[in-house]
Protein backbone atom coordinates (compact mmCIF):
# COMPACT_ATOMS: atom_id res chain seq x y z
CA UNK A 1 0.00 0.00 0.00
CA UNK A 2 1.47 3.66 -0.90
CA UNK A 3 2.01 6.36 1.13
CA UNK A 4 -0.70 8.77 0.92
CA UNK A 5 -0.57 10.96 -2.08
CA UNK A 6 0.41 14.79 -1.83
CA UNK A 7 -0.49 17.28 -4.26
CA UNK A 8 3.08 18.14 -5.97
CA UNK A 9 4.31 16.10 -8.54
CA UNK A 10 6.16 12.90 -7.40
CA UNK A 11 8.64 10.77 -8.92
CA UNK A 12 8.07 7.02 -9.72
CA UNK A 13 9.70 3.72 -10.09
CA UNK A 14 9.59 2.11 -13.17
CA UNK A 15 8.71 -1.61 -12.30
CA UNK A 16 11.51 -3.93 -12.67
CA UNK A 17 13.92 -1.56 -14.33
CA UNK A 18 16.19 1.15 -13.31
CA UNK A 19 14.67 4.72 -14.43
CA UNK A 20 16.46 8.19 -14.52
CA UNK A 21 14.91 11.32 -13.79
CA UNK A 22 16.35 15.08 -14.66
CA UNK A 23 15.80 17.58 -11.21
CA UNK A 24 17.88 20.27 -11.88
CA UNK A 25 14.38 22.37 -11.66
CA UNK A 26 14.41 21.75 -8.02
CA UNK A 27 14.57 24.06 -5.38
CA UNK A 28 17.52 23.60 -2.46
CA UNK A 29 15.98 22.28 0.67
CA UNK A 30 17.31 23.70 4.41
CA UNK A 31 20.87 23.36 5.79
CA UNK A 32 21.76 19.52 6.66
CA UNK A 33 20.14 18.23 9.88
CA UNK A 34 17.26 20.60 9.13
CA UNK A 35 14.61 18.33 8.00
CA UNK A 36 15.50 15.24 10.34
CA UNK A 37 18.13 15.80 13.04
CA UNK A 38 22.38 14.92 12.33
CA UNK A 39 24.71 16.56 10.38
CA UNK A 40 24.94 16.11 6.56
CA UNK A 41 26.91 12.91 6.03
CA UNK A 42 26.35 9.33 6.77
CA UNK A 43 28.00 8.18 9.46
CA UNK A 44 29.96 4.58 10.57
CA UNK A 45 27.75 1.58 9.94
CA UNK A 46 28.59 0.46 13.64
CA UNK A 47 29.60 -3.39 13.65
CA UNK A 48 29.03 -4.08 9.90
CA UNK A 49 31.28 -5.62 7.71
CA UNK A 50 30.42 -3.39 5.01
CA UNK A 51 31.79 -0.30 3.93
CA UNK A 52 30.02 2.81 4.45
CA UNK A 53 28.66 4.57 1.20
CA UNK A 54 28.49 8.50 1.59
CA UNK A 55 26.17 10.29 -0.70
CA UNK A 56 26.60 11.43 -3.89
CA UNK A 57 25.01 14.30 -5.06
CA UNK A 58 23.74 14.56 -8.32
CA UNK A 59 21.09 15.97 -10.92
CA UNK A 60 19.40 12.57 -12.06
CA UNK A 61 18.09 9.92 -9.91
CA UNK A 62 17.87 6.14 -10.63
CA UNK A 63 15.65 4.18 -8.90
CA UNK A 64 16.66 0.66 -7.03
CA UNK A 65 14.54 -2.47 -8.71
CA UNK A 66 12.74 -4.12 -5.69
CA UNK A 67 14.01 -7.23 -7.08
CA UNK A 68 12.95 -9.16 -3.25
CA UNK A 69 9.66 -7.45 -4.32
CA UNK A 70 8.93 -5.81 -0.81
CA UNK A 71 6.30 -3.39 -2.20
CA UNK A 72 2.90 -4.88 -2.70
CA UNK A 73 1.49 -4.27 -6.69
CA UNK A 74 -0.72 -1.44 -7.09
CA UNK A 75 -1.07 -2.08 -10.69
CA UNK A 76 -4.01 0.83 -12.09
CA UNK A 77 -7.83 -1.04 -12.14
CA UNK A 78 -11.03 0.43 -13.15
CA UNK A 79 -13.12 -0.16 -10.02
CA UNK A 80 -17.15 -0.46 -10.77
CA UNK A 81 -20.40 -0.43 -8.65
CA UNK A 82 -22.00 -3.47 -9.53
CA UNK A 83 -25.43 -2.27 -9.96
CA UNK A 84 -24.34 -0.14 -13.24
CA UNK A 85 -23.00 -3.23 -14.86
CA UNK A 86 -26.49 -5.15 -14.49
CA UNK A 87 -27.44 -5.80 -18.17
CA UNK A 88 -24.51 -3.99 -19.75
CA UNK A 89 -21.98 -6.22 -21.66
CA UNK A 90 -20.17 -2.85 -22.86
CA UNK A 91 -19.42 -1.35 -20.22
CA UNK A 92 -16.36 -3.28 -18.71
CA UNK A 93 -14.87 -4.29 -21.62
CA UNK A 94 -14.33 -0.73 -22.61
CA UNK A 95 -12.59 -0.31 -19.43
CA UNK A 96 -10.15 -3.20 -19.57
CA UNK A 97 -9.70 -1.71 -23.55
CA UNK A 98 -8.06 1.26 -21.55
CA UNK A 99 -6.12 -1.33 -18.90
CA UNK A 100 -4.63 -3.21 -21.68
CA UNK A 101 -3.16 0.16 -23.77
CA UNK A 102 -1.71 1.24 -20.63
CA UNK A 103 1.85 0.67 -19.07
CA UNK A 104 4.15 2.23 -16.49
CA UNK A 105 6.18 3.75 -19.16
CA UNK A 106 2.83 5.45 -21.09
CA UNK A 107 1.45 6.32 -17.83
CA UNK A 108 5.05 8.60 -16.85
CA UNK A 109 4.19 10.21 -20.59
CA UNK A 110 0.80 11.32 -19.29
CA UNK A 111 2.01 12.60 -16.05
CA UNK A 112 4.67 14.03 -17.79
CA UNK A 113 2.61 15.87 -20.36
CA UNK A 114 0.06 17.03 -17.28
CA UNK A 115 2.22 17.64 -14.34
CA UNK A 116 5.68 19.02 -16.45
CA UNK A 117 4.55 20.32 -19.87
CA UNK A 118 1.38 21.78 -18.06
CA UNK A 119 -1.52 20.26 -20.48
CA UNK A 120 -5.22 19.63 -19.39
CA UNK A 121 -5.84 16.30 -18.44
CA UNK A 122 -8.95 16.86 -21.25
CA UNK A 123 -6.12 17.70 -23.96
CA UNK A 124 -3.91 14.59 -22.83
CA UNK A 125 -6.63 11.91 -22.35
CA UNK A 126 -8.01 12.56 -25.86
CA UNK A 127 -4.39 12.43 -27.63
CA UNK A 128 -4.05 9.19 -26.01
CA UNK A 129 -7.40 7.81 -26.81
CA UNK A 130 -6.76 8.77 -30.45
CA UNK A 131 -3.41 7.21 -30.50
CA UNK A 132 -4.04 4.26 -28.72
CA UNK A 133 -6.95 3.51 -31.51
CA UNK A 134 -9.44 3.46 -28.51
CA UNK A 135 -11.34 6.43 -30.28
CA UNK A 136 -13.53 4.14 -32.33
CA UNK A 137 -14.49 1.32 -30.59
CA UNK A 138 -16.23 -1.91 -31.76
CA UNK A 139 -18.17 -2.33 -28.77
CA UNK A 140 -21.51 0.49 -28.32
CA UNK A 141 -23.27 1.10 -25.13
CA UNK A 142 -25.28 3.52 -23.72
CA UNK A 143 -26.99 5.32 -20.75
CA UNK A 144 -24.75 8.20 -18.40
CA UNK A 145 -21.40 7.06 -16.62
CA UNK A 146 -20.62 9.44 -14.41
CA UNK A 147 -16.84 8.44 -14.12
CA UNK A 148 -15.04 9.69 -10.35
CA UNK A 149 -11.59 11.02 -10.13
CA UNK A 150 -9.10 11.45 -6.66
CA UNK A 151 -7.58 14.77 -6.14
CA UNK A 152 -4.38 14.15 -7.94
CA UNK A 153 -3.32 14.91 -11.80
CA UNK A 154 -2.70 10.91 -12.32
CA UNK A 155 -6.27 9.79 -11.65
CA UNK A 156 -7.91 13.05 -13.06
CA UNK A 157 -6.54 12.06 -16.25
CA UNK A 158 -6.77 8.34 -16.13
CA UNK A 159 -10.49 9.26 -15.53
CA UNK A 160 -10.80 11.30 -18.39
CA UNK A 161 -9.22 8.44 -20.54
CA UNK A 162 -12.33 6.49 -18.72
CA UNK A 163 -14.61 8.94 -20.01
CA UNK A 164 -13.23 9.54 -23.75
CA UNK A 165 -13.66 6.34 -24.67
CA UNK A 166 -17.02 5.50 -23.46
CA UNK A 167 -18.29 8.82 -25.07
CA UNK A 168 -16.47 7.21 -28.12
CA UNK A 169 -18.80 3.81 -27.72
CA UNK A 170 -21.82 6.24 -27.00
CA UNK A 171 -22.53 6.61 -23.41
CA UNK A 172 -22.97 10.07 -21.86
CA UNK A 173 -19.78 9.72 -19.63
CA UNK A 174 -18.77 12.71 -17.49
CA UNK A 175 -15.62 12.94 -15.02
CA UNK A 176 -16.12 14.27 -11.54
CA UNK A 177 -13.34 15.01 -8.71
CA UNK A 178 -14.51 13.78 -5.41
CA UNK A 179 -11.29 14.35 -3.09
CA UNK A 180 -9.61 11.33 -1.31
CA UNK A 181 -10.38 7.68 -1.04
CA UNK A 182 -12.53 8.59 2.40
CA UNK A 183 -14.95 10.96 0.33
CA UNK A 184 -15.22 8.98 -3.01
CA UNK A 185 -14.95 5.35 -2.38
CA UNK A 186 -18.50 5.46 -0.48
CA UNK A 187 -19.99 7.55 -3.24
CA UNK A 188 -18.90 4.35 -5.91
CA UNK A 189 -20.17 1.75 -3.63
CA UNK A 190 -23.31 3.62 -3.29
CA UNK A 191 -23.34 4.23 -7.35
CA UNK A 192 -25.74 7.33 -7.45
CA UNK A 193 -23.33 9.77 -7.85
CA UNK A 194 -20.45 8.02 -9.47
CA UNK A 195 -20.10 4.52 -11.12
CA UNK A 196 -16.58 3.89 -12.25
CA UNK A 197 -13.36 5.26 -10.60
CA UNK A 198 -10.11 4.21 -11.69
CA UNK A 199 -8.31 2.41 -8.71
CA UNK A 200 -5.06 1.23 -7.52
CA UNK A 201 -5.19 -2.78 -6.77
CA UNK A 202 -3.02 -3.01 -4.05
CA UNK A 203 -4.07 0.07 -1.81
CA UNK A 204 -7.82 -0.38 -2.42
CA UNK A 205 -7.57 -4.12 -1.50
CA UNK A 206 -6.13 -2.91 1.69
CA UNK A 207 -8.71 -0.16 2.12
CA UNK A 208 -11.42 -2.72 1.97
CA UNK A 209 -10.12 -4.97 4.08
CA UNK A 210 -9.54 -2.84 7.06
CA UNK A 211 -13.02 -1.25 6.51
CA UNK A 212 -14.86 -4.93 6.12
CA UNK A 213 -12.55 -6.68 8.41
CA UNK A 214 -11.35 -4.53 11.19
CA UNK A 215 -8.32 -2.18 11.22
CA UNK A 216 -6.14 -5.35 12.49
CA UNK A 217 -7.34 -7.44 9.60
CA UNK A 218 -4.94 -9.59 7.61
CA UNK A 219 -3.08 -7.87 4.63
CA UNK A 220 -5.04 -9.52 1.18
CA UNK A 221 -2.58 -7.05 -0.88
CA UNK A 222 0.82 -8.57 -1.68
CA UNK A 223 3.46 -8.41 -4.37
CA UNK A 224 1.35 -11.22 -5.80
CA UNK A 225 -1.03 -9.07 -8.89
CA UNK A 226 -3.21 -12.23 -9.15
CA UNK A 227 -3.81 -13.14 -5.63
CA UNK A 228 -4.16 -9.57 -5.04
CA UNK A 229 -6.82 -9.02 -7.35
CA UNK A 230 -8.67 -12.20 -6.36
CA UNK A 231 -8.90 -10.98 -2.85
CA UNK A 232 -10.14 -7.60 -4.32
CA UNK A 233 -13.01 -9.41 -5.98
CA UNK A 234 -14.02 -11.30 -3.11
CA UNK A 235 -14.07 -8.12 -1.15
CA UNK A 236 -15.47 -6.52 -3.78
CA UNK A 237 -18.60 -8.26 -3.73
CA UNK A 238 -19.00 -7.53 0.24
CA UNK A 239 -19.47 -4.08 -0.56
CA UNK A 240 -21.17 -3.91 -4.04
CA UNK A 241 -18.38 -3.75 -6.09
CA UNK A 242 -17.07 -5.14 -9.52
CA UNK A 243 -13.38 -4.67 -11.29
CA UNK A 244 -12.01 -4.56 -14.91
CA UNK A 245 -8.66 -6.00 -15.76
CA UNK A 246 -5.39 -4.99 -13.81
CA UNK A 247 -3.22 -2.67 -16.27
CA UNK A 248 0.53 -3.14 -16.39
CA UNK A 249 0.62 0.18 -15.68
CA UNK A 250 1.61 1.00 -11.63
CA UNK A 251 2.15 3.26 -9.39
CA UNK A 252 4.07 2.04 -5.86
CA UNK A 253 6.76 2.85 -3.74
CA UNK A 254 10.38 2.78 -4.79
CA UNK A 255 13.71 3.87 -3.66
CA UNK A 256 16.00 6.12 -5.32
CA UNK A 257 19.76 7.06 -5.13
CA UNK A 258 21.24 9.82 -7.18
CA UNK A 259 22.76 8.21 -10.70
CA UNK A 260 26.47 9.17 -9.49
CA UNK A 261 25.95 6.97 -6.47
CA UNK A 262 24.80 4.20 -8.65
CA UNK A 263 27.71 4.52 -11.13
CA UNK A 264 30.30 5.33 -8.59
CA UNK A 265 29.02 1.67 -6.29
CA UNK A 266 27.81 -0.29 -9.22
CA UNK A 267 24.36 -0.82 -8.04
CA UNK A 268 21.00 -1.14 -9.60
CA UNK A 269 19.08 -3.19 -7.02
CA UNK A 270 17.94 -3.42 -3.70
CA UNK A 271 19.78 -6.71 -3.21
CA UNK A 272 22.59 -5.49 -4.47
CA UNK A 273 22.56 -2.02 -2.63
CA UNK A 274 22.65 -3.91 0.81
CA UNK A 275 25.82 -6.33 -0.33
CA UNK A 276 27.88 -3.21 -0.74
CA UNK A 277 26.81 -0.17 1.56
CA UNK A 278 26.82 0.18 5.00
CA UNK A 279 25.72 3.20 6.53
CA UNK A 280 22.96 4.69 4.55
CA UNK A 281 20.85 7.93 5.38
CA UNK A 282 17.32 6.92 4.35
CA UNK A 283 15.00 9.95 3.43
CA UNK A 284 11.02 9.66 3.57
CA UNK A 285 8.15 11.01 5.07
CA UNK A 286 7.74 10.74 9.09
CA UNK A 287 5.75 7.21 9.20
CA UNK A 288 8.35 5.28 7.04
CA UNK A 289 10.14 4.38 10.42
CA UNK A 290 6.85 2.14 11.36
CA UNK A 291 5.93 1.45 7.86
CA UNK A 292 6.28 -2.59 6.61
CA UNK A 293 6.82 -0.93 3.05
CA UNK A 294 9.74 1.51 4.32
CA UNK A 295 12.43 1.40 6.52
CA UNK A 296 11.63 -1.56 8.23
CA UNK A 297 10.95 -3.84 5.50
CA UNK A 298 14.12 -2.23 3.85
CA UNK A 299 16.34 -3.43 6.92
CA UNK A 300 14.24 -7.13 7.37
CA UNK A 301 13.55 -8.02 3.56
CA UNK A 302 16.81 -6.62 2.10
CA UNK A 303 19.29 -6.50 5.35
CA UNK A 304 19.92 -2.74 4.51
CA UNK A 305 21.75 -0.93 7.04
CA UNK A 306 21.14 2.51 8.30
CA UNK A 307 23.23 4.96 10.09
CA UNK A 308 20.17 7.89 10.37
CA UNK A 309 16.87 8.90 9.12
CA UNK A 310 15.86 11.73 7.66
CA UNK A 311 11.92 12.70 8.40
CA UNK A 312 11.57 14.72 4.87
CA UNK A 313 8.00 13.96 2.97
CA UNK A 314 6.42 11.09 0.40
CA UNK A 315 8.19 11.47 -2.54
CA UNK A 316 8.19 15.46 -2.48
CA UNK A 317 10.43 17.83 -3.39
CA UNK A 318 12.16 17.66 0.05
CA UNK A 319 13.40 13.90 -0.23
CA UNK A 320 14.30 14.82 -4.65
CA UNK A 321 16.01 18.03 -3.25
CA UNK A 322 17.94 16.18 -0.48
CA UNK A 323 19.35 13.58 -2.82
CA UNK A 324 20.54 15.29 -5.38
CA UNK A 325 22.27 17.45 -2.94
CA UNK A 326 23.83 14.35 -1.51
CA UNK A 327 22.15 15.05 2.13
CA UNK A 328 20.44 11.40 2.24
CA UNK A 329 21.75 8.10 0.38
CA UNK A 330 18.35 6.55 -0.14
CA UNK A 331 14.77 8.22 -0.90
CA UNK A 332 11.61 6.84 -0.84
CA UNK A 333 10.19 8.06 -4.54
CA UNK A 334 6.99 6.60 -6.49
CA UNK A 335 6.52 4.80 -9.95
CA UNK A 336 5.01 6.92 -12.36
CA UNK A 337 6.26 10.34 -12.00
CA UNK A 338 6.23 12.37 -14.77
CA UNK A 339 10.00 13.73 -14.17
CA UNK A 340 11.26 10.19 -14.40
CA UNK A 341 12.33 9.44 -17.77
CA UNK A 342 10.97 6.06 -19.56
CA UNK A 343 12.90 3.06 -19.57
CA UNK A 344 14.54 2.25 -23.01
Amino acid sequence: MKFPRTHVTLPRALGAAAAVVSLAFLTACGAPGSAGGGDGGSTSAGGSDLATCEAVPGDELVVLEDDQQLQTVDNIIPAINAAAVEGDDTLIPLLDSVSAALDTDTLIGLNKAVDVDRRTSAEVAEEFVADAGLDNPEQSGSGEIVVGAADFAESATLGTIYATVLNAAGYDAEVTTIGNREAYLPALEDGKQVQVIPEYVGTLTEFINKDVNGADAEPVASSDLDATVEGLTGLGEEVGLVFGQPSPAQDQNAFAVTKAFADENGVATLSELAETCGGLVLGGPPECTERPFCQPGLEETYGLEFAEFRSLDAGGPLTKSALTQGEVTLGLVFSSDGSLTPSE
